[in-house]
This record gives structure tokens, C-alpha cells and sequence, in this order.
């Protein structure tokens, strides 16, 4: 096995460091306490020609994989510079689209959306739907050989800057299928169109990407629309739920990363009772048991996206790198907010608003107990649990 990156790859894991330059931590942050999208920041990724790193190179993007993606967003997360929006777009919906798409998508949507141009959001999940997608009840009725989209959909990033929404709908309500999975079809839906509605979700969390409802109502969608085939987009569906968990894995990882090495610098400078508080086991040892665990961590999401890639079954490595990561970002951020004192709470020190981050990264998009439950069902064989 070769943990050596290539060239190219190296470059895009430092990318992060070259885009600091510029769109720092501190520019993060800024937008992020004011819930304000950093358009600026996306219009330099996009003019460097990240949005479409897994987008074929005929379609307007780089041609490359999960892995180079992974390794984007870990590298940026590195220096501070956690991107949510590269989740919801170019990862889980660009890629989609890319291997499932009408001409019209790959040869008209991706291109822009490579560009900058346009940008894409991703809807799964309701108010009464969370985890148990299969009982979505938003529903794409067919009029003819068109449809008619009704329904409501939550926790939806970043639906205000979006001209897009990849919609994951049910074309037969779970009532009317033989196999729970049957009757998913998945739309690129124009946010502009008759019928869409969109309502703040109010997070406290800070971040830069809100958090919104959308409602559907009757909205007109006609076979162009359509991602994949009709009445089968589950089977599809984990081409983008298991590059979900990798990608904000890798997220965690590099949150974990920013944050052990503030608590490093500070804890190497700082000195009380004569000598730096680093030197105290009290403080070494709980920040290199959490370096630990983002290497670990960081290791498993590589060989997700390296099975991803290889068309190799990832849920198994995609669900343990996904609560791996998320425990360790956690783990991190506290050892290095601990490690600070008193002024790891500051608004100076730009550290504690990691922590709800990765906090919530426990949560959503997937909680690890329902991780840890696919891991003791599908990986080690005990007895389903839900």
C-alpha cells in the first residue's frame, strides 16, 4: 500500500495553505459570526479550479477523484478554513451528476457550475424523515411524462446561494413499493422555478453556510430534470451519501489538526510555575492522544475514498472514518481549548468556535450511533438494531 501522495496530489492538499494567504482563519471567521456567505473566498476556489475536481475534464472540471476531494477539504480545514458548501456541491452533487446526469446536465449545468457560474445544493432530508429516508414523503407525482414535486425538506446548506438543489423525492409513496428502497428518484431542481419556497433554519452554530427549509409545491418537472432513472435512485443514492461521510471526515481531521497546533504554539510559549505549560504531561499528553486519533482517523477516510474510488465497496470504511473523525476533531479542539485556559474562550484566539462545529459533525449528517450501528450489522455481523 502507497501513503505516499503524488505530485498533484500534494498540490491540492496545500492548497489550503496557499489559499490562507489571502481568505484566512480570521476571514472565516468573520463571516462565519455574521452567518454571511464568503463569496469572495468560493470565486478564488473557483477560479483555481477546485470546484471541479471530480467533474470530468470534458465536462469543464479536473477529472479526478474522492481522494484528491478529501484531500482539498481536509487541507483547507487544516488552516482553519472548514467549507460546508464544497460538501453539498461539488462533492455530493457535482460528482452525482457527473455519472449520472442528462447531456443537458454534464454538458450545460456542470460546466457553469465548474465555473463558479452557478452553484448546487443537496436535499434529503424532512422534518419527519431524518435518518429513515425511506419514509421521505416528498413526492414527485408523473403528469404525463412529467412530474409534479410537492413536499418539504430540511437542514438544507447554503439553499440562499444556490441556483440549483440536487432533490432526492419519491416517485411511489413507501406505501405503494414492494421493497422499501424501490420508488427514489432523484431531480436537479432550478430554485427558481414556480412553486419553491425557502425558510431560515436559525442554527447558533457560526458558520458562514445557513441552514434553510425548502418547501415544493406542485412544482413542474419534466424528464430533463431527472438525475439517473426514474424510480431507481437509491440504488444510486450512496454515490452520494458515502462521499458525504469521507469528505467531512477529512473536514474533521483537518479542524483537528488547526486546533492542536493553536493549543501547541500557545502551550510551548506560555509559562507559569518557570517553565512552558507544555512541558506538563496534564497538558502534553491529552493533545498528543488527540493527534493521535486524527491521524488514525485521517488514515481511514484515505482508504475510503482510495475504495470510492476503485469502485470497491466504501460504506463499511466511509461510516468508521466518519465517527472516527468526528470523535477525534471533538477530542482536538477540547484538548487545545483546555490547553489554552482562559483565553481559548476569547474571541481573539478564534478557537472555540471550532468546537460547535465539530460538535455538531457528531450529529448530522449522520449521528454515529447510526455509524456505529452499520459497523456492528454490516462490518462485524451482529444482529440488526434498526
Amino acid at each position: 500500500m502507497e501513503f505516499t501522495l503524488n505530485d498533484e496530489q500534494r498540490q491540492i492538499y496545500e492548497y489550503g495553505g496557499q489559499l490562507a494567504q489571502t481568505y484566512d482563519n480570521a476571514y472565516w471567521l468573520e463571516h462565519a459570526r455574521k452567518h454571511e456567505f464568503p463569496h469572495d473566498m468560493f470565486k478564488q476556489i473557483a477560479d483555481d479550479g477546485f470546484l471541479g475536481i471530480m467533474v470530468p475534464e470534458e465536462y469543464g472540471g479536473a477529472g479526478l477523484g474522492m481522494t484528491e476531494m478529501a484531500l482539498f477539504m481536509e487541507g483547507t480545514a487544516n488552516h482553519g478554513i472548514p467549507l460546508l458548501m464544497m460538501v453539498v456541491g461539488p462533492t455530493m452533487s457535482l460528482a452525482h451528476i457527473a455519472s449520472h446526469g442528462s447531456e443537458f446536465h454534464k454538458k450545460e449545468l456542470l460546466p457553469a457550475a465548474c465555473r463558479g457560474d452557478i452553484q448546487f445544493c443537496f436535499a434529503i432530508t424532512e422534518p419527519g424523515a431524518g435518518s429513515n429516508t425511506m419514509k421521505a414523503t416528498t413526492l414527485a407525482k408523473r403528469r404525463g411524462n412529467r412530474f409534479s414535486l410537492s413536499g418539504e425538506k430540511t437542514f438544507i446548506t447554503g439553499a440562499e446561494v444556490s441556483d440549483y438543489c440536487l432533490v432526492v423525492a419519491r416517485t411511489k409513496p413507501h406505501t405503494e413499493v414492494s421493497r422499501k428502497t424501490d420508488g427514489f428518484t432523484l431531480f436537479a431542481v432550478d430554485l427558481k422555478k414556480k412553486g419553491v419556497d425557502k425558510q431560515r433554519v436559525k442554527i447558533s452554530i457560526p458558520l458562514p453556510e445557513e441552514q434553510w427549509t425548502l418547501f415544493f409545491d406542485e412544482v413542474d418537472l419534466g424528464p430533463e430534470d431527472v438525475v439517473g432513472e426514474v424510480d431507481e435512485g437509491f440504488s444510486i443514492l450512496f454515490d452520494s451519501l458515502n462521499p458525504e461521510r469521507i469528505i467531512l471526515a477529512a473536514l474533521c481531521c483537518g479542524i483537528g489538526r488547526f486546533a492542536l497546533n493553536k493549543g501547541v504554539a500557545y502551550a510551548s510559549e506560555r509559562n507559569v510555575f518557570g517553565q512552558p505549560i507544555g512541558a506538563h504531561q496534564g497538558v502534553q499528553h491529552p493533545m498528543a492522544k488527540a493527534h493521535t486519533a486524527v491521524e488514525m482517523a485521517s488514515l481511514m477516510t484515505r482508504r475510503a475514498a482510495w475504495e470510492f474510488d476503485n469502485k470497491l465497496p466504501a460504506g463499511a470504511s466511509s461510516n468508521m472514518a466518519k465517527y472516527a473523525a468526528a470523535e477525534a476533531g471533538i477530542d482536538a479542539v477540547d484538548a487545545a481549548l483546555q490547553a489554552h485556559g482562559g483565553s481559548g474562550f476569547t474571541e481573539d484566539t478564534g478557537l472555540y468556535e471550532m468546537y460547535p462545529l465539530v460538535r455538531l459533525l457528531r450529529t448530522a449528517p449522520v449521528n454515529r450511533e447510526l455509524c456505529l450501528s452499520f459497523i456492528g450489522e454490516k462490518v462485524m455481523g451482529l444482529p440488526r438494531s434498526y
